[in-house]
């Protein structure tokens, strides 16, 4: 079966993260300006973010783990419509504008970005259970310190990564191991970056916008 034949616009299956899971923190970056193209990203129709019920489910589960430390959940991404996927790819081969260059990959070609792992041509966010996120410290209200932001494609995101300080990694591996003992599984090139591991869609590929309103239809 090829990918467009896996392609579907139901959104039954979808939650708004923000109902399932009380007190995330949003700040969905392929809605703004502020990301690895510089635009808002195709299909981004609404700052929310959107999960299938059973990532949602895992993902409370996280959300309460992390308020016994005195931690919130920020959400970066988490539903990837397959049309944004195709802008991603599009500005990967055809596009010769730089300009967020200096903020997201300073250090590689942006061709590379593709063979390195930072942008996939399919993605797992377009199946639905998969979520870009970091800590909020609930007393100061600022984001945890990871090393790296949100989005730089460098060595430095690497989850494993030493040269960064022992508070740091030790940060990191906070979220990743409460993460992990709640159904999700990291990637090796983006501390960030979280898929259920018993994904409910593992073949499938979803179409329709981000929007609570397309959600409530």
């Amino acid at each position: 079966m090829n990918y467009e034949k896996k392609v579907t616009m139901d959104p039954s299956g979808f939650v708004l993260l923000a109902d399932a899971v009380p007190g995330i923190v949003q700040e969905i970056r392929y809605y703004s300006t502020y990301n690895f193209i510089g635009e808002r990203i195709d299909c981004y129709e609404e700052p929310c973010a959107l999960l299938t019920k059973e990532a949602a489910r895992a993902l409370k589960a996280v959300s309460n783990a992390a308020n016994v430390y005195g931690y919130r959940l920020k959400i970066f991404d988490a539903y990837r419509p397959a049309g944004a996927v195709r802008q991603f790819v599009l500005w990967g081969i055809e596009d010769t504008d730089i300009r967020m260059k200096p903020y997201f990959y300073p250090d590689l070609d942006k061709t590379s970005l593709f063979e390195k792992g930072y942008i996939a041509s399919k993605s797992g966010h377009s199946r639905g259970s998969t979520v870009d996120l970091t800590l909020l410290d609930m007393k100061t209200g600022k984001e945890v310190d990871m090393g790296s932001p949100f989005d730089l494609f460098s060595e430095i995101s690497h989850p494993d990564y030493r040269g960064i300080t022992q508070e740091q990694y030790e940060n990191r591996m906070f979220l990743q191991s409460t993460m992990v003992r709640n159904g999700f599984v990291p990637i090796d090139c983006e501390w960030w970056h979280f898929t259920l591991e018993n994904e409910p869609y593992p073949d499938t590929y979803f179409e329709f916008p981000v929007s609570s309103a397309y959600l409530r239809k």
